[in-house]
Parts: C-alpha cells; structure tokens; sequence
C-alpha cells in the first residue's frame, strides 16, 4: 500500500500529523512531506485511519499498482 497526497487539496492542518506524526509531518512553511510512503502493515490501521481523518480528502492510501 502507498499513501499518496493530492498536493493541491492538502491544507496541510496537521490532522494526520496528530494521528500517526512519524509518518507524515508539517514544517514550518506548512508543506507535508509523507516520511513512509509505503507504511508498513503493521500501521496501515493507523494510516487509514489518518486518511480518512483528512478534512480535505487530500490523502489516499492505494495499492501499489494503482499508485
């Protein structure tokens, strides 16, 4: 599986930030940057759980041949 972001829709509100904060992280110019694109499963509960918690529906966790 890999999280994938849609950069134009992103606010980057830190949502997912507050869920899983050693996968993804806002600086101080509140860019996102994804630290495990591709999570492992033993996270995935949590990675899903940050993007269903995007407000903007900006982040996406797909298959690796949908990516």
């Amino acid at each position: 599986m890999k999280i994938v972001v849609d950069y134009d829709e992103c606010e980057a509100n830190a949502v997912c930030v507050g869920i899983l904060p050693d996968v993804f992280e806002v600086d101080d110019e509140d860019n996102l940057t994804v630290h495990q694109e591709y999570p492992p499963d033993d996270i995935l509960g949590k990675v899903r759980e940050a993007v269903d918690a995007c407000p903007k529906r900006a982040l996406a966790l797909k298959q690796e041949d949908d990516a």
